[in-house]
């Protein structure tokens, strides 16, 4: 089965910027797509200091639902936004101001990435973080919060962060370029073999500070491969059975409301979808924004913006009439609470339902199915 290549190098341009991410592109682009992609085959998609996280994340979402094998390359700086001081990967129109609408959420990738099958997916990484965001990556950790470049337990993750520069002047993405020399040799070594040999590579540049990124894929036995194969063969319920009760042990040995727990109801909630029950999702969605409010989570939390977002993009596929009713009351209370990045989300659906009740429902094709992206995860 061909593989998939996104080659992703932003940095905010003019003055300020960190490092010059797009010029190790011409080195990448040199290397054989089946190398880039340890494949036999690949589809390569290179974007270059883009504009838009929109724009982005359209290429990244057409990425992750590629079959096969998929590879993802990013060279970049890190920014935190000033409301929820979550990472972004800064992009050309991003400023200390506006990060939060100019760049793009780091959650997104393990949003993307989610529904790709375990140990499909590995990520390179060269990254360069500004003071702000340092401080933030070498916090401890906290348990139950996730790592805050985490992009999910089914991604294999290697790579650098790199610390801000100790005088002026634009860095160069030295990890990327060395590991893009390692693979102009037209031989594709292990990940992690080529993780450390990388890494040799520049360690005479003094990278001893760097915040050096290594999670392999998931091991076999993992229960997130198990619940992936029901999936990929059809066996819905089969998987759901399996989920609930590793939720259920998780709650158990962690409580109903740890992010142990959460995870398995996030992905419960993700195979009635991929179950193609779109209603069932929908509740389950609602529920799991409701209870972490009840937990005290904030409306502006990205697990919590995530379920609400979710929950809406479900119930704008369902069509029936009796249901559509059912959840549009309880959506509408919903997003009052959590409106999300979007405007007009609370009047969305008072729109439909306004159109269910006086006509029928509105065919689901016809309603907005593209909510912002938040966080969950699912094999």
């Amino acid at each position: 089965m061909p593989g998939t290549v996104l080659l992703l190098a932003a940095s905010p341009l003019g003055r300020g910027r960190l490092v010059d991410a797009a010029s190790v592109l011409p080195v990448l682009a040199a290397v054989p797509p089946s190398v880039l992609s340890g494949a036999d085959t690949a589809n390569v998609v290179e974007l270059a200091d883009p504009l838009e996280p929109q724009a982005v994340l359209t290429r990244l979402r057409a990425a992750a639902a590629a079959p096969g094998p998929l590879t993802v390359y990013v060279a970049g700086e890190l920014r935190l936004d000033r409301r929820q001081r979550l990472p972004h990967l800064a992009l050309a129109r991003t400023t200390p101001a506006t990060v939060r609408y100019t760049a793009l959420p780091w959650h997104w990738f393990r949003d993307e990435l989610r529904l790709r099958p375990a140990g499909a997916t590995t990520l390179f990484l060269d990254l360069h973080a500004d003071a702000d965001t340092w401080r933030a990556l070498c916090e401890p950790p906290v348990p139950g919060r996730p790592f805050p470049l985490d992009c999910g337990r089914d991604a294999a993750v290697y790579g650098r962060v790199a610390p801000p520069p100790s005088r002026r002047g634009v860095a160069a993405p030295a990890y990327m370029k060395a590991l893009a020399t390692l693979l102009r040799s037209g031989r594709r070594l292990p990940d992690e073999e080529l993780h450390q040999r990388t890494l040799a590579r520049i360690a005479p540049e003094g990278v001893g500070a760097d915040l050096v990124l290594a999670q392999r894929g998931p091991l076999p036995g993992d229960p997130h491969a198990a619940v992936t194969a029901a999936v990929r063969a059809g066996r819905h319920a089969e998987a759901d059975a399996l989920a609930a009760r590793l939720e259920q042990a998780a709650g158990l040995a962690h409580g109903t409301v740890s992010e142990e727990a959460l995870h398995w109801s996030e992905v419960r909630a993700d195979l009635a979808m991929l179950a193609g029950d779109a209603a069932r999702s929908c509740r389950a969605w609602m529920a799991l924004a409701g209870t972490r409010l009840a937990a005290g989570q904030p409306a502006d939390a990205p697990a919590v913006e995530a379920a609400v977002d979710r929950a809406h993009h479900q119930w704008g596929l369902v069509d029936d009439p009796v249901r559509v009713r059912e959840l549009g009351v309880q959506l509408v209370e919903l997003r009052s609470r959590v409106p999300g990045r979007r405007e007009g989300a609370v009047e969305h659906v008072r729109r439909r339902l306004r159109v269910v009740q006086g006509r029928g429902a509105m065919p689901a094709g016809h309603v907005r199915t593209d909510p912002p992206q938040g966080a969950t995860t699912m094999p």
